[in-house]
C-alpha cells in the first residue's frame, strides 16, 4: 500500500466532508500559543451534544469511531483529540499534565465551548488528563466517563513504557517499520503514518517514555476533586488499574459508578459494543 492509498482508505483521510455528519469524522487543525499543532477529530452530527474524547498513550483521536458512532445514535457529537505528541498532533517540549489540560482548555475555547459544561470520556492518560480538567474547571466538565485510568501509579525506574526507546521512529517503508517493531507491530501498525520519505510511529518514543514518567505518582487529589457523576469502566484482565484499586477509587468518589468488564486495559476496543452499552446507559442517567 503506497503513503496516498493508506491516507485515503482510513479516518485519517485529507479528503474528509466540510461538515461533520454522523459517520463521517472532520479532522481539523488549531495552532498553540507555543506554535505547535493540535489535531482532532469531529464525528457529528453539527447539531449534536458535545463530548470530549481523550485517548491513552500510544492511542489517537480515531479510538473512538466505534463509540463515537455507538453515541451518535443518541444524539452525542465525539470531538476526539489527537492529544500532544500522538496522532497528527505535534510533538510537544514536555508532557506534564498542565501542558496537556492548558491543551484541552485550548480547543474547548476554539470550539466555543468553553462557556458550558460537557461530557468527557478517556482512556488511561486521556481518563487521567479529564479528572484534572474536571477538578481543575469543574465547570467545564459535567460528566466523567474513565476508561481504566488509575488514581495512583508507582513510581518505578525505568517508566513502563520504556520497552518504546527500543524501537525506531521511523522507516523508509511501512512494512520496514512494522518489522523493526516485532512483537509489538499487531499495538502500533494502526497509528503508523506517512512521513517525510518513509513512515512513522503514531507517536515518538521518547516523547512516551517522558509522558508515561510524568505520569507516574498520586493522582487521588484530582479523582476526588470534582462532584459530577462518573462511569468508570474498568478491565479486570488490566494490568494498568488492579481491580481493588479500581473498587477504591469508586467507593472513595460520590457519584461514581463501576463497571467491570472482561477484558484488559484497552476495554473500550477489546469489548466495543459492552463499553458502548455502559457507557449510553451512564449518560442517559446523568444527562
Amino acid at each position: 500500500m503506497t503513503a496516498a492509498e493508506h491516507r485515503t482508505s482510513s479516518v485519517r483521510a485529507v479528503d474528509m466532508p466540510t461538515g461533520p455528519a454522523p459517520g463521517h469524522p472532520v479532522r481539523s487543525f488549531l495552532t498553540t500559543p507555543d506554535e505547535r499543532r493540535l489535531s482532532y477529530l469531529d464525528f457529528g452530527p453539527a447539531e449534536g451534544r458535545p463530548l470530549l474524547g481523550l485517548h491513552g498513550h500510544l492511542g489517537e483521536a480515531a479510538d473512538f469511531v466505534e463509540l463515537a458512532r455507538a453515541l451518535g445514535a443518541d444524539g452525542w457529537r465525539v470531538i476526539a483529540l489527537d492529544q500532544r505528541g500522538h496522532g497528527d498532533s505535534d510533538r510537544a517540549e514536555q508532557y506534564d499534565r498542565d501542558g496537556y489540560v492548558n491543551d484541552l482548555l485550548l480547543l474547548l475555547s476554539r470550539l466555543g465551548l468553553d462557556h458550558r459544561s460537557l461530557p468527557v470520556v478517556g482512556h488511561s492518560l486521556g481518563a487521567i488528563n479529564g479528572y484534572h480538567l474536571a477538578a481543575a474547571r469543574p465547570d467545564t466538565v459535567s460528566a466523567l466517563i474513565n476508561i481504566d485510568g488509575p488514581a495512583c501509579l508507582p513510581v518505578v525506574e525505568p517508566a513502563p513504557l520504556s520497552f518504546l526507546l527500543d524501537l525506531p521512529y521511523s522507516a523508509p517503508t511501512r512494512e520496514e517499520l512494522l518489522v523493526a517493531c516485532g512483537s509489538l507491530a499487531p499495538l502500533l501498525e494502526n497509528g503508523l503514518r506517512p512521513h517525510h520519505d518513509g513512515w512513522r510511529l503514531g507517536s515518538h518514543p521518547a516523547d512516551m517514555v517522558d509522558s508515561d514518567t510524568r505520569l507516574l505518582g498520586d493522582h487521588w487529589r484530582q479523582w476526588l476533586g470534582s462532584h459530577c457523576p462518573a462511569l468508570l469502566l474498568h478491565g479486570t484482565a488490566s494490568t494498568v488499574l488492579p481491580t481493588a484499586q479500581a473498587r477504591e477509587m469508586s467507593n472513595r468518589r460520590p457519584g461514581t459508578t463501576l463497571v467491570e468488564l472482561h477484558a484488559d486495559h484497552w476495554v473500550h476496543l477489546r469489548r466495543p459494543k459492552e463499553s458502548a452499552v455502559a457507557i449510553r446507559r451512564f449518560l442517559d442517567a446523568c444527562t
